[in-house]
């Protein structure tokens, strides 16, 4: 998916707090962005946020229906990053310049790394009386990482953890002995966890790694605290469990990782280190340049890169 804001700010993500202390828990409320014109599916986007910019290497988080909008993305590039894609109903078809078409349904997942650069397309597909909902996140891609050859995997199945009032399934890193098969290139982790009604839940969770809660159906209580469906809980790190509660069964989204150390530059659909590094991937996409290529099997046209700012794009503190 792409980030399809006509003017999209700089952001600078990552670089763990030199305070020993975990950051406090935060609640971030989503914002509101269409995907395109004024026909156009609206995501609910709560990463990058202003006062929470990335979750370990999660740096983009949006939250899209239930709803019979359709999702048309046409061909447009990524750098320094990963795109998972993760589907709660409805059916998408992913095309991208190393040839892949490959049809994604409810729980499965892409994962698509862009590397040094990559060229995708994403269009809904199926039956349009089933709601198209799901769930689209980037990981940065650390500087070790970043310029390798662009790859992407499909998962048809992943591990499955059930205990009294859940259901876990493991998208990335590992539950309680569960490990996924999806590649990850620093510690990560996530999960669709489905609680039962009347259920209150001891979530394991790595005490290094900070975390958050995304309620896709319904509110759910993280730790005491209410999460209003839509919006994401950051809890910081240094948790041993995170406390899952709800009265009625819903569905949520576990986000979690090592705090990044390194500083990065969000612009657009790019992930990079400074300025001229953004400069240059656009230019490169705007002149057809072979560092991206083409989407094979897919005629529409390709989406423009937005103007650049007219100042110089600089990095700003990861949480303010």
């Amino acid at each position: 998916m792409s980030n399809l804001e006509r003017r999209p700010e700089e952001r600078t993500c990552g670089g763990k707090s030199t305070q020993s202390a975990s950051p406090l828990p935060t609640l971030l409320e989503p914002r509101e962005v269409p995907l395109g014109g004024p026909r156009a599916m609206t995501v609910r986007r709560t990463l990058p946020h202003k006062q929470i910019r990335t979750i370990g290497a999660w740096c983009f988080v949006d939250h899209y229906g239930p709803n019979r909008q359709t999702m048309a993305v046409p061909p447009h590039p990524h750098i320094g990053l990963q795109t998972v894609s993760w589907l709660i109903s409805g059916d998408v078809e992913h095309r991208d310049s190393l040839g892949s078409h490959q049809r994604i349904r409810p729980g499965e997942l892409n994962v698509m790394t862009a590397g040094r650069g990559i060229a995708h397309s994403e269009y809904s597909v199926g039956d349009e009386q089933v709601p198209l909902h799901g769930v689209q996140l980037w990981v940065a891609l650390t500087d070790e990482h970043r310029d390798q050859a662009p790859s992407f995997e499909h998962h048809a199945s992943l591990p499955v953890v059930s205990d009294h009032g859940f259901t876990a399934i493991v998208m990335t890193g590992e539950l309680a002995g569960a490990v996924s098969s999806a590649t990850t290139f620093s510690p990560l982790f996530s999960a669709e966890v489905r609680l039962d009604s009347s259920s209150r839940v001891q979530l394991p969770v790595e005490r290094d790694f900070e975390y958050a809660v995304l309620a896709l159906d319904a509110p759910v209580t993280v730790n005491g605290s209410t999460v209003p469906h839509g919006n994401l809980q950051y809890l910081g790190w240094g948790n041993s469990q995170v406390e899952l509660r709800s009265e009625a069964g819903v569905r949520l989204m576990v986000l979690g990782g090592e705090p990044l150390a390194e500083e990065l530059l969000m612009w657009w659909n790019f992930v990079g280190r400074d300025h001229e590094e953004i400069v240059a991937a656009r230019d490169q996409w705007q002149s057809g340049d072979s560092r991206f290529g083409d989407v094979h099997g897919d005629d529409n046209a390709r989406l423009p890169a937005p103007p650049m700012p007219t100042t110089k794009l600089k990095p700003r503190a990861s949480r303010p």
